[in-house]
Parts: C-alpha cells; sequence; structure tokens
C-alpha cells in the first residue's frame, strides 16, 4: 500500500515539475482532436437520378467511379430505420459514438476465442465508410473510435443515420439504400414492406448474400432473424412477422428503367458543369414528365420507326406540352437506337433545323393582331419574283388569289410571300422572338422573305413553347376576363414544381392588357389551322364525333431534309420532327408522310388516357361585328352585293375596304365598256364587277365560275381610254422588270429556250402579237406562251393585242459567270 502511494506522489511531484509542457501537449492533443474531422466526410460523385411527376424512376445513369450511387434522402424511412437500429447498433440515440458495453464485450470475445467481434456502432461505420474502407487492424480501430465521438459533435443522430443510408454497400456496385430499393424493388425506400427494409437492413453487414442463385437461404435466414428481433422488441405484431417471413427474395435485380435517355443525359450534363453540387442533390431531378405518356409516345415513334426507316429515315423525335402548366409530360428526344448506327444517342430537341413552313401560323395570327389584314382578304397567288427570289408552292400550281386562312389550311407558299413582304421582315423577326424563337440570331437582311418558308433555323424546343404560348394566352384571357398573363409565352420546362396551384393563382401583377399575338387572332389562326388536311384515315375526323378537334401544321424545310408537325388543343401542345441526325434529305421527308402521322397517333393516346375533346372559346371580348364582302374578304364597299356580317378581330378595322369591287361603265346594251370622252353619260348603264388583275384573273377562272366579267372597250373608246382602266395583259414570265435570266446549255452546246408567257383578259380566242427588241417574233392564239433563244445581253419583249393594247417588260440573259 505504501508502495502505491509513493508511486502515486512521484507521479504528482513529476506532473508539477513538467506542467506547462503537458499543458502544452494537452493542447495540441485537443486541437488534434477538434481538426481531425475533414470539412467534407464524403467526396463521392454521384449518379444523376431522373424521376417523373408522381416520383416514378425515369432513368438513372451510374456515377463516375462505376457505383450506382443515388444521391442521400432527406429522412430515412421509419422501417428501415428501425430494422437497421435493431440489427446494428441499438443503443444508437444513447452512445455517444462508441458503444462502450458492445466495446468490451467484444474485447472479452475475442480474447477468449468465442466469437470475433468488431462491436462498430453505426456511427464508427460512417467513419470508415468515409475513409474508404480500411483494413480492419487495431490501429484503425482506435482511430474509427476517435473520429466517431469526434463526429458526434458536429452532427446530430439523424444526419449520422442519413449519411450511413446514403453510402452504405448493398452488394455488388450498389451503394446507399435508395438505391437499393430501386435497384432490387423497383420503388423508393419510402414504399417498401417489413421484409424488403429488413433484408436491405442486413445487406451492409454481408453485402456478398445478395446474389440470384448463393447464398440466398443465408439471406433469408438473417432477414426473418432480423424480423423475428423486430417482433420481440414490439415493432411489429405476431401477424405482420409472419406474414413478412414468407415475403420471397427479389430475383436477379431487373435493370434500372430508362424512358428517358436524352433528358437524363441533358440533365447529367447540367451537373457535370455545376461546380456547387457537392452533397448530389442537384443529381436529382424531378421532373415534369409523366411516365406513362413518356412511355406511350416512345412506343409510338418505335412503331413508326418501320415505316420511316423503309425511306432511310431513321431519326424522330417528339415533345407533349401541358398547356396549363407549361409543363413538358413527354421529352423523347429520338428514337431508340440499340446498335448505335444512325445517331440514336444525338438529342434532337435542342437542335436548329430548317424550319419549313412551320411558321406560317406565326404571321397569319401577327397579320391579323396588327389589323394588316382579314382571315378571308385574298392574296395573289400567281408566279412571282421577288428581289432574285421566285417562290413556287409545293405543288407547282397557282390558283390566281386565295383568302389568307387558306394560305395556312393548304400551307401555300406565293401568298406567304406577298404576306411577309406587306408585313415587314424585320417585324416578323420581332415578333417571332417576342413569342419565343430564340435562335434568331441575325439581321432581317440575312433572312429576308425566305424567313417563311424555311430560311431560319428553329429547334423543337422554342416550336413546342411557342405553339403552346399561343394556346395559354388563349385560354388566360377567357379566364381572366379580357386581361393576358404576361406568363403566357414564358419557356416550356421540364422540372417539376407546384404549377397547378401556381397556374390558378391570379396574380394581379401579371395581368396586362396588351400581349404579342391579340386572342382573337390566335382563335382565327387555330380555326384556320383545323382545316389542314389530315393524313390517310384522320382526313375524315369530321364524320365521327368522337375526333379530337386540333389545330395542326406541318413544315418542309428544303432537300427534304426536316419534317415537322404541331398539333394544339386546350389542353395540350404535340410538336414531332422526323428526319436524318446527319442532314441527309429523303425524297418522302415530307412533314404530311414522315411526322404527321406520328402527331395524330399520339393525341390519339392522349385522348384515349382521357385528353378530352373541349375546344378553345371564341374571345368575344376582343372582337367586333364588321359587314365582309364575301368573295374579297375585305371590308365590304358599297359596290359589294354579297356581304356577311362576321365576328373578327377589332383591329380588323384598320383594314381597306374591299378593292376588287368596282363600278364599271357600259353602254346602253352592255355588251362594251365606255367612258366619258367616247359616250354621253346619259347613253351609259352602270354596273358592279369583281375585277382581279390580269395575272391573278387568269388563273383564278380555272377554279372559281365568276359570273360576270369586265366587257372590253368599245373599238372607238379603246384610243382614249385611261391607261389604268383598259389594262387587260400581264406578263407572268418574266414575272416583273430588269429581271436576269440565266439560259442553261443542253448537252448538245446549244442555248435552252427561254418561254415567256403572258394573260390576255379580252375576248376568249384573241390573238397576242410578240416582239423582241421591236422586231415580229409571232403570235399566240389564247394560250399565250412563245419560246425563244435571245442572246446574251439586255432586251425587251413587247405583247399587242388585236385591240391594241400593249405591254413591255425589259430582262437580261446572263451567260455562265
Amino acid at each position: 500500500m505504501r508502495k502505491i502511494r509513493a508511486f502515486f506522489l512521484w507521479i504528482w511531484a513529476w506532473h508539477g515539475r513538467h506542467k506547462y509542457k503537458l499543458l502544452l501537449l494537452y493542447a495540441l492533443l485537443l486541437t488534434g482532436y477538434y481538426f481531425c474531422l475533414p470539412a467534407r466526410l464524403f467526396d463521392t460523385p454521384f449518379s444523376t437520378v431522373l424521376f417523373d411527376k408522381r416520383g416514378r424512376l425515369l432513368g438513372a445513369k451510374i456515377a463516375k467511379d462505376g457505383q450506382w450511387r443515388f444521391p442521400q434522402l432527406d429522412t430515412v424511412p421509419h422501417k428501415f430505420k428501425t430494422a437497421i437500429l435493431a440489427f446494428e447498433d441499438k443503443r444508437f440515440y444513447s452512445h455517444w459514438g462508441v458503444d462502450i458495453s458492445a466495446l468490451g464485450r467484444a474485447l472479452w470475445n475475442n480474447s477468449t476465442g468465442h466469437k470475433m467481434s468488431g462491436a462498430s456502432t453505426l456511427t464508427m461505420q460512417v467513419m470508415r465508410l468515409s475513409r474508404g474502407n480500411p483494413s480492419r487492424t487495431i490501429v484503425e480501430k482506435v482511430k474509427e473510435i476517435v473520429l466517431a465521438t469526434r463526429v458526434e459533435w458536429s452532427y446530430s443522430k439523424d444526419e449520422i443515420l442519413l449519411m450511413y443510408a446514403a453510402h452504405a454497400p448493398f452488394g455488388g456496385n450498389v451503394v446507399g439504400l435508395e438505391t437499393a430499393a430501386w435497384k432490387y424493388f423497383s420503388r423508393p425506400a419510402s414504399q417498401l414492406s417489413w421484409a424488403e427494409s429488413a433484408m436491405l437492413a442486413v445487406l451492409p453487414n454481408s453485402p456478398s448474400l445478395i446474389h440470384i442463385s448463393r447464398n440466398r437461404s443465408a439471406l433469408m435466414d438473417k432477414r426473418n432473424m432480423l424480423l423475428q428481433r423486430l417482433y420481440a422488441q414490439g415493432s411489429i405484431d405476431s401477424l405482420t412477422c409472419a406474414l413478412s417471413k414468407i415475403e420471397p427474395l427479389p430475383d436477379a435485380p431487373p435493370p434500372l428503367p430508362m424512358l428517358a435517355p436524352h433528358l437524363l443525359e441533358r440533365v447529367h450534363l447540367a451537373n457535370l458543369n455545376n461546380k456547387e453540387n457537392l452533397d448530389g442533390k442537384n443529381s436529382i431531378c424531378n421532373s415534369s414528365l409523366d411516365a406513362d405518356i413518356q412511355a406511350q409516345v416512345t412506343n409510338i415513334l418505335v412503331r413508326h420507326y418501320d415505316y420511316l426507316s423503309n425511306n432511310e429515315i431513321h431519326n424522330a423525335a417528339a415533345l407533349v406540352i401541358d398547356v396549363e402548366t407549361n409543363d413538358i409530360l413527354a421529352y423523347v428526344g429520338n428514337i431508340p437506337d440499340p446498335n448505335k448506327e444512325h445517331q440514336g444517342d444525338v438529342d434532337i430537341i435542342p437542335a436548329r433545323r430548317s424550319s419549313g413552313s412551320i411558321l406560317k401560323p406565326f404571321l397569319y395570327a401577327a397579320m391579323l393582331s396588327d389589323g394588316e389584314m382579314l382571315p378571308q382578304q385574298l392574296y395573289p397567288d400567281v408566279p412571282t419574283h421577288f428581289k432574285g427570289y421566285t417562290p413556287k408552292n409545293y405543288d407547282g400550281g397557282y390558283s390566281g388569289a386565295v383568302p389568307a386562312e387558306v394560305m395556312i389550311a393548304r400551307s401555300l407558299n406565293v401568298p406567304a410571300i406577298y404576306m411577309l413582304n406587306q408585313y415587314g421582315v424585320m417585324r416578323f423577326l420581332h415578333k417571332l422572338q417576342q413569342v419565343g424563337m430564340t435562335s434568331l440570331d441575325k439581321g432581317a437582311d440575312h433572312y429576308g422573305l425566305t424567313l417563311i418558308l424555311g430560311g431560319a433555323e428553329c429547334s423543337l424546343w422554342d416550336l413546342a413553347s411557342m405553339y403552346a404560348g399561343m394556346a395559354r394566352s388563349l385560354n388566360f384571357y377567357r379566364r381572366y376576363n379580357g386581361l393576358y398573363d404576361n406568363r403566357a409565352y414564358e419557356s416550356i420546362h421540364f422540372l417539376a414544381k407546384d404549377a397547378i396551384t401556381e397556374a390558378n393563382a391570379l396574380d394581379k401583377s401579371r395581368l396586362q392588357a396588351s400581349t404579342p399575338l391579340r386572342a382573337s387572332a390566335i382563335w382565327h389562326t387555330f380555326e384556320a389551322m383545323q382545316e389542314v388536311a389530315r393524313p390517310g384515315d384522320e382526313n375524315f375526323w369530321r364524320s365521327f364525333t368522337t375526333s379530337n378537334r386540333i389545330a395542326w401544321k406541318t413544315g418542309t424545310s428544303f432537300g427534304f431534309r426536316d419534317a415537322w408537325a404541331v398539333g394544339c388543343t386546350p389542353r395540350y401542345v404535340v410538336a414531332v420532327w422526323a428526319g436524318n441526325a446527319n442532314g441527309e434529305g429523303r425524297p418522302g421527308l415530307v412533314g404530311v408522310k414522315a411526322a404527321a402521322p406520328i402527331l395524330f397517333d399520339i393525341f390519339s393516346a392522349l385522348s384515349a388516357s382521357g385528353g378530352g375533346r373541349q375546344w378553345f372559346g371564341r374571345p368575344l371580348d376582343d372582337m367586333q361585328a364588321f359587314r365582309i364582302c364575301r368573295q374579297s374578304g375585305h371590308i365590304a364597299n358599297e359596290y359589294c352585293q354579297q356581304v356577311d356580317t362576321m365576328q373578327i378581330c377589332a383591329s380588323g378595322q384598320k383594314v381597306a375596304p374591299c378593292p376588287y369591287h368596282q363600278k364599271i361603265f357600259l353602254s346602253k346594251d352592255k355588251q362594251a365598256r365606255v367612258h366619258s370622252d367616247c359616250e354621253s353619260p346619259l347613253n351609259m348603264a352602270v354596273d358592279t364587277f369583281f375585277v382581279l388583275p390580269p395575272a391573278q384573273e387568269w388563273f383564278f377562272k380555272k377554279f372559281h365560275l365568276v359570273d360576270k366579267i369586265v366587257p372590253p372597250y368599245r373599238l372607238d373608246c379603246q384610243a382614249t381610254a385611261p391607261n389604268a382602266t383598259r389594262r387587260s395583259l400581264a406578263f407572268l414570265s418574266p414575272s416583273q422588270q430588269d429581271l436576269k435570266i440565266y439560259v442553261p446549255t443542253d448537252l448538245d452546246e446549244e442555248k435552252s429556250r427561254v418561254v415567256f408567257e403572258a394573260v390576255h383578259k379580252g375576248a376568249a380566242g384573241s390573238l397576242l402579237y410578240w416582239h423582241l427588241d421591236d422586231e415580229y417574233v409571232g403570235s399566240t392564239h389564247e394560250f399565250h406562251q412563245l419560246g425563244l433563244n435571245p442572246k446574251v445581253g439586255k432586251h425587251t419583249i413587247t405583247i399587242v393585242s388585236e385591240e391594241g393594247e400593249s405591254l413591255t417588260c425589259r430582262f437580261e440573259v446572263v451567260g455562265k459567270e
């Protein structure tokens, strides 16, 4: 006893002599203990995970280290939490990182050889996982103990449990509870049963047990043992325990879903560039997609691939938009291509492609909205030449003059060029940018009049967003009693949010009186788009009461490289592209054949799933009743005989009255036209006529029955008739003054002949006499075409009618240079 007392006295004396050194040592130890914990326990990469709006897994991309590791959960599900604590660390919430009683028991068992035990708490296991699972030695165990006590200072128990659930191994390259739940049971961890949660609780202790052909009985025994323990501690009742024990183990893990691979890749690339995504939270994308609609649209594109591939068309893409919320419900960036032969991995949706005719409805709506025209107003449809550009209709024919709404229904190019020339390229360019077209990064001079026929590039994303904006604007106008919501033309999005609540919340600060496109203009545009001829059996849609009313439009780019189709209803917008990702054109690659059938199949699927068949309401607050000339579509003038009263855009009051119905003075027998210089007013008769310019009238009469034709001037009145009123001649080719014509050379080195064409409104069977540079070269009868071979240089071509009227046009023949 004295010796022991002397020993402690010596220690105390030694401590007194070296107390400052010891204090320094203690300070260093405490400092080291404080800073032994790294700022971030885990610096591991996460998988990119994509969910639909109901929390269903759409796809995942493996982490950079080759592990399937979903980002950390917000909370550990109750069943797994209860099971893992019962199996691994029942005193987890009472110890401070180290379970002293379990550690003492492990030391005793290990020293006596009864049972090898590590006595690791969940906190100690977290530290081992964060250090890369080092070898299990006494030194490493001491480090774990020290770090475990330290980590309890900085993190709550629930945070430590979350880290364990996110980084524990669950067999193979499956890391983390949520990953294992989806991998083995195809649902989130929060929806697992007690048997499934218990199986996952025992796996991190022995992850090699999860194998389809071995160790299944051992895994079953461990799971059932844990279930019995849960029953014994009162976490589950006897029935739950019994039923859980008979649940089978999962079979071979199925592959994770891959329903939206292109959107998944888009999200993944964004995360790679996000340097703030340290905890992996941004690696989870809760999207607005609907897994059912996504699967349906994908299957439709795959089904159409058989037809498309027969013409060597190998790619297609589609978007489905919820008009109410602007959510993307389906995002199919391309047809799945398992053989990787045709660039199926390329996401077409954000790609810029030639727009073709798909922008025509926006020009139509813009002109209606700005009071530049009326829906049925006539526009020329004749051979035309604009500043070096000669547009032609797709079918190669001409109608003379067509209503503006027919330009939409038949997708006519020549009237569209006349309309854009009237409206102005710069104005239209600005209007497209206002409604969401982001690819217009050049000036108006670059695009020119070809802007309306495919001279600009557009993406499927922008296209769907722009048409959805029109539908939203029209819906909101009626909802908000004649005011517009400034969110209507916001870009579509694929991120889930409380969109329904936001859409229904009336925020008066968002309401405004003006908008890029007026509601009435959009309504008329959608009415015109309904008349576009549908493909195949869909063309008889009016015969069936169950048919969908769809405003839709197609587009085909120059060289048959891109086929577009877009359709609108009050609830959905569907946009489709078909073609080849490498830009190769194909003869049958046109919108109505390649893209439109896909569009209507998608709408049929949406309708079958409860899409509805409602239609846009007429925005009467933005309309006004006008007296409209039935023949010209203009506001009726005093000479229009057939007049309809129509509700059209209120801005239409700015449109000029009908210019085609005129008062004509005739001889008493009404057989000839006269004027005051050759006939007494007392001997004149007056009548009204529908008078088109000569070129337009010549084509117009082929397709329309004209009741009355203005007779020619009486012979004694022709010489003194005003030029403006006697003009009955027009050139079709050349179509304008000072046109430059290139004449190609045939194989026999002979120059090809230039075909000149004119129209004459005179009496049937009349002659026209042709002169080239004042030299007579021939005459034509009824059909006025003449082939000539003028030399290189400037020339004039003159035609003279039997009545003495003449018309001259200048042109220039240019050589190969």
